[in-house]
């Protein structure tokens, strides 16, 4: 019988598939929170039926398409619209006015996940008049992910509880302006996403790519290691132009980052900070 690999040993070879997933694929998974990515291997090996993490490396390293299947698990493709609706009612309520006064808009949506994200903050936006001089960067290392997310459709079961999100979070109408209900799926309205560029990008490898005057990045630092979230924190601040907004998701802080001192607290309840 084959003895269980201790945790320690469960633990090396996992850094071993994460080197030789950046080594083969470019994609850096190694300053990710080691917890998280214990268990969503585990799950991703007992979903691909591959019995160690030495099987699934050699077969990751030599098959492409295997790839494209962990690539979800390591990734957390999680999400919800309007997902804590205080958030988004502090941002119309006290960062659009600010939003105003700018001639035409630059955000960034980093790791958007397959979409609700971006769609949220385009209602927002469209609602407070800004949309239509506002370019959306939505940002994700998963082109699966991206692929949905461009394509603007959810299940049609989610779309109460998005709805009840919206009203929270001071929607002016109704969720279902936004979208058309068709064969048990919502399918959200095209011109929310006309000024979107939805872009492959990496918080662990790639660099800043325009300035802008909103980040968002919400509920993905937690996933990631103290060492990756300064990094990812840094970027958003080389981004963001001066006395730039930054939102994060109800758990994360820049209370112990080494960029901290570049950020002042905007609505510290909700985790929006503004650049200094």
């Amino acid at each position: 019988m084959t003895q269980e690999p201790t945790q320690t040993e469960f633990d090396l070879e996992l850094r071993l598939l994460l080197e030789a997933i950046y080594l083969r694929y470019q994609h850096d998974f190694r300053r990710y929170a080691m917890a998280s990515l214990r268990r969503r291997v585990g799950q991703a090996m007992e979903r691909l039926r591959i019995p160690s993490l030495a099987a699934l490396q050699e077969r990751v390293l030599r098959d492409p398409e295997l790839f494209q299947q962990l690539l979800p698990f390591l990734t957390v493709q999680v999400s919800e619209m309007f997902r804590d609706p205080a958030f988004f009612r502090a941002m119309r309520e006290d960062v659009v006015p600010h939003l105003r006064t700018y001639p035409s808009l630059r955000v960034w949506i980093a790791g958007c996940s397959t979409g609700e994200e971006v769609h949220a903050v385009a209602i927002l936006l469209a609602e407070e008049g800004l949309l239509d001089r506002t370019l959306i960067y939505a940002s994700d290392i998963s082109p699966q992910a991206l692929r949905a997310a461009e394509e603007g459709i959810y299940a049609l079961e989610r779309i109460a509880e998005f709805s009840a999100s919206y009203v929270a979070a001071g929607g002016r109408g109704s969720l279902s302006d936004y979208y058309t209900a068709a064969y048990g799926a919502a399918v959200f309205d095209r011109a929310l996403r006309r000024n979107v560029v939805f872009a492959d990008h990496s918080l662990a490898t790639d660099q800043v790519f325009a300035e802008v005057q909103l980040v968002t990045c919400r509920n993905v630092l937690i996933y990631f290691d103290h060492e990756l979230q300064d990094r990812a924190v840094g970027l958003f601040r080389d981004a963001l132009c001066h006395r730039g907004f930054l939102g994060l998701g109800s758990k994360e802080t820049l209370r112990f980052s080494r960029h901290a001192d570049a950020f002042t607290p905007f609505v510290p309840e909700v985790r929006i900070f503004r650049k200094r």
